[in-house]
């Protein structure tokens, strides 16, 4: 696993290892950010199910002004630890060890407004995906022109409109889609 591009290109990062995670491919990491494209410099950026780090790490790559990376494993909080002091951005970063919903929970309790949310919970919790997108549906934590970034499987239907967040895109890859959310009143 590498860094596509920005500050720390080309930049190995350790892997799972023997830790069970499944990482969002290179080329679709690739996709999400050349969509997303210069907004992520000096941007608030949220990793949930953060994984390997690598999501995060890009966006701090890419400019991005802080990552928050929301992990519930200690283990793979230890991880991104590890790539973070390898990259020595651990400034920019903050790792929040809790449930999506918790972490998300610790971030509105500090009126943090995030630009961009991405989550990537286990292909097969589709529940627990839904249970994210309601909860960042009604709380507050999402910038006025801010992103909500799904990935799941291309099999998935998630919702076209929830109360106040609504999909303004849908890009498949491989078995892998990227839904794009924006609150309805910015769209």
């Amino acid at each position: 696993m590498r860094v596509i591009a920005g500050t720390f290109r080309s930049r190995l990062l350790k892997g799972p290892g023997k830790l069970r995670l499944r990482p969002t491919s290179d080329r679709l990491r690739e996709t999400l950010f050349n969509i997303l494209g210069p907004a992520v410099g000096d941007s608030l950026f949220v990793d949930l199910y953060a994984g390997t780090g690598a999501i995060g790490i890009e966006a701090i790559s890419r400019g991005a002004k802080e990552t928050i990376f929301v992990e519930s494993h200690a283990a793979t909080a230890k991880l991104i630890r590890a790539n973070l002091e390898a990259l020595k951005i651990e400034s920019r970063a903050e790792i929040i060890e809790a449930k999506a919903i918790r972490g998300l929970e610790r971030i509105a309790a500090r009126h943090l407004l995030a630009d961009f949310i991405f989550l990537d919970p286990p292909y097969e919790d589709t529940p627990e995906l839904l249970d994210v997108l309601d909860y960042l549906d009604a709380s507050h934590v999402i910038a006025p022109l801010g992103l909500v970034i799904a990935e799941h499987r291309n099999k998935v239907d998630l919702p076209e409109r929830l109360q106040r967040l609504e999909r303004s895109r849908l890009v498949e890859q491989g078995d892998a889609a990227l839904s794009f959310y924006r609150l309805a009143a910015a769209a």
